[in-house]
């Protein structure tokens, strides 16, 4: 395990950056790690850099002071790089992290080769938020840092259903719990609740849902056009593939939504014992073994025949 405290001594200037399209697990490790440096290294000056995060997170310490991501070589003594494990996935924030004098990469999904200075990467870790309790240390978990923790924690468990949850994690959970976190809120808000048009577009994705390989495979896809008829953005999209994955008797879930002209943003999960990761790498993407993710080109009907097929040779 690295040693947080020798990487961040005596460093004057560091920027904190997740990827893009950040999810619950994203914005709690950059909000929980940026509330740390600013309440144990207090002469440091730190600055969090994240695309537009959901509504829902803004109760979050920290989340009114985020900075849009931004292109830029300004020398900076430290970036760290949270739940994301692809540079070209930081977005605009590369050029500050490839003009940073050291860089820390702190994950829990599955990478191909090293990227930073420090590199902290556990992948059978429920969560990265999982990974910054033990590097922050119970002692200094105030309720702020653990709101943030618990946050990324059960969004990258489905609230404790997936099987990335360990008794490791439910101790860990309970801790945060314990530190005065309004758990049932941070649940119901975050997770839970939809607003109007996400059920609706939800309702329309599993309309048109099909069944693939003898029934063990349930797929939708969303278009731009779709997301504008129901006035939501790739945001309000997040509940889609679990809602597919727990379709009784489907093994194996695909979703995708269009990102721009011609191109998908694919999500997998799987109940069944098999590797999507293997499958989300070959088309350029990645993941965890049960809900991995990648972007395609092309016509999504085909898209989803073809991993469909890829899927199918796994079983």
């Amino acid at each position: 395990m690295i040693d947080i405290d020798l990487i961040l001594k005596d460093k004057k200037t560091i920027a904190i950056g997740g990827h893009v399209r950040p999810d619950g697990d994203c914005v709690g490790s950059v909000l929980g790690m940026y509330n740390f440096i600013k309440d144990n290294y207090k002469d440091a000056s730190v600055k969090a850099y994240l695309e537009y995060i959901p509504r829902i997170f803004m109760f979050l310490k920290g989340a009114d002071e985020l900075i849009p991501p931004s292109e830029s070589d300004e020398e900076i003594d430290l970036f760290i790089c949270l739940d994301c494990s692809d540079l070209k996935r930081l977005g605009p924030s590369q050029t500050r992290f490839l003009a940073a004098k050291e860089t820390l990469c702190i994950d829990h999904h599955l990478v191909d080769g090293d990227f930073a200075t420090y590199n902290h990467i556990i992948p059978d870790y429920s969560s990265t938020c999982e990974l910054l309790y033990d590097l922050f240390g119970e002692e200094r978990l105030t309720k702020e840092i653990a709101e943030c923790l618990y946050t990324g924690i059960i969004h990258d468990t489905g609230v404790f259903r997936f099987d990335c949850t360990t008794k490791e994690t439910m101790r860990k959970a309970g801790i945060l719990m314990d530190k005065g976190v309004d758990f049932p809120w941070i649940i119901d808000k975050t997770f839970f609740q939809k607003t109007f048009n996400q059920s609706r577009v939800t309702g329309h994705a599993l309309e048109k849902a099909v069944r693939l390989s003898d029934d063990r495979i349930v797929a939708t896809f969303i278009t731009s056009e779709e997301m504008k008829e129901f006035e939501v953005q790739a945001r309000h999209l997040e509940g889609i593939v679990s809602a597919l994955r727990d379709i009784k008797d489907s093994l194996a879930a695909i979703f995708l939504y269009e990102l721009e002209p011609g191109c998908f943003k694919v999500s997998m999960r799987a109940t069944a014992d098999i590797n999507l990761a293997s499958i989300a790498a070959r088309h350029g993407g990645g993941g965890h073994a049960k809900a991995a993710g990648c972007e395609i080109e092309g016509d999504p009907v085909e898209a989803i025949a073809n991993i469909s097929q890829e899927i199918e040779a796994l079983f």
